[in-house]
């Protein structure tokens, strides 16, 4: 039997790839928005300067000239978060202040979720950091003038709020486990209290929860900033 005739397509011919080079110049600036968008995009894990590099169009090493490091890189990813914060106005009662910066924290958490497990533990020993601590820290002591109590409220707000920030961006209900899910009819009926109050832990009740903690903790400071003034006008009208 004769073999068929069998035509072959004609070769297609080869597209040349885009350039990768960007005609946009490289800073520092435009770099660590890459930066975040990337993180936002992949997730810290797959955080690559490669990466970063195919993003801005431009070879890994270019990278470097402004940069260090990757770690130089996301020390300046830091400061730019944390550099977002503004203080509250200055005519606002003191305790204001301090709430309506708390609340501008876990937007900055919240808007850098993929971000933010690195920023969460992060030492800030950049000017920028150091800067963010001291404001802070002034904004409690403008509550309750002494430095002891000022120092533990600080790291009592820090436990409350990072711990929250943490839960809320990459916390409990997306950790890692092997077990399938128990299934609802089984928490029903061996878990009355777990099935009654399953609703209020899902995150359109968060604000509500974080509301409850944090007056709580402000409430407090108000109670330690009374107690104080109080036994300073005892040693005043002692003296």
């Amino acid at each position: 039997m004769a073999t068929p005739f069998i035509t072959r397509s004609p070769r297609p011919r080869a597209v040349a790839k885009p350039s990768r080079r960007s005609s946009e110049p490289l800073s520092r600036d435009r770099i660590v928005t890459a930066a975040f968008d990337l993180v936002a995009a992949e997730g810290l894990a797959a955080f690559s300067t490669r990466k970063l590099g195919d993003r801005l169009g431009c070879e890994a090493m270019s990278i470097y000239h402004h940069f260090p490091s990757k770690h130089h890189l996301l020390d300046a990813m830091i400061d730019r978060a944390i550099g977002s914060l503004e203080l509250p106005p200055a005519e606002l009662p003191p305790i204001e202040r301090l709430r309506r910066f708390v609340h501008a924290y876990r937007e900055m958490a919240n808007r850098h979720a993929a971000f933010y497990p690195l920023l969460a533990v992060h030492r800030l020993n950049t000017e920028t950091g150091v800067r963010m601590i001291e404001s802070v820290l002034g904004l409690i002591s403008d509550v309750l003038p002494d430095a002891e109590l000022t120092a533990r409220h600080f790291r009592a707000l820090g436990y409350y709020i990072t711990g929250a920030a943490l839960d809320e961006t990459s916390g409990y209900a997306r950790g890692p486990s092997a077990a399938e899910p128990v299934a609802d009819a089984y928490v029903a009926e061996h878990c009355p209290l777990l099935a009654a109050c399953a609703r209020y832990f899902k995150p359109e009740h968060w604000s509500a929860t974080y509301e409850l903690g944090l007056e709580a903790l402000l409430a407090r400071v108000e109670a330690d900033a009374a107690a104080l003034a109080k036994a300073r006008g005892r040693r005043r009208a002692g003296s």
